[in-house]
């Protein structure tokens, strides 16, 4: 029974990563092929072609951090809290930097979003090493991300 309870759990942080992440796509998807297109952009940003397979990674990376922290006893109640907040301030940087076209409402917002992955893993580690450890890429690619919305915004 634990086993199926296990693969329950992870399918279901499958798709709730999954969801957000298609949500995000489609929400960016109405502006990459056109207004981002139009951007000045800095020498360090990377090809369009980047973006998908590494969001498609790190949500996967998210996904099983969350699963990973969910198996261990004890309380679990903050992590989670501050996981679904990083979730939902992710979504958030999307809708403001593509959805509203706003790279400097979407840089406001990055900031409270690299806290709260910064926050996650410090707390998943604290449950599970790996749980903490898979959060890790992750805070990598917003702090570039952020670099990146940095000079997007000054350059427009």
């Amino acid at each position: 029974m634990t086993a199926r309870r296990d693969i329950l759990a992870l399918a279901a942080f499958a798709v709730i990563c999954a969801a957000l992440s298609g949500i995000g796509g489609a929400v960016t998807a109405t502006s990459v092929g056109g207004w981002y297109q139009t951007l000045a952009k800095p020498a360090f940003n990377p090809p369009d072609w980047v973006f998908a397979p590494v969001w498609t990674t790190l949500f996967v990376c998210i996904a099983v951090a969350g699963w990973r922290a969910w198996r261990r006893p004890g309380p679990r109640f903050p992590a989670f809290a501050v996981y679904g907040l990083q979730l939902a301030l992710n979504l958030g940087w999307s809708i403001l930097f593509f959805g509203l076209q706003s790279p400097g409402l979407a840089l406001v917002e990055i900031m409270p979003l690299l806290a709260a992955i910064a926050v996650n893993i410090v707390l998943f580690w604290r449950i599970d090493r790996l749980a903490g450890l898979l959060l890790a890429p992750y805070l990598l690619w917003v702090a570039y991300a952020t670099a990146l919305n940095t000079a997007i915004w000054r350059l427009n």
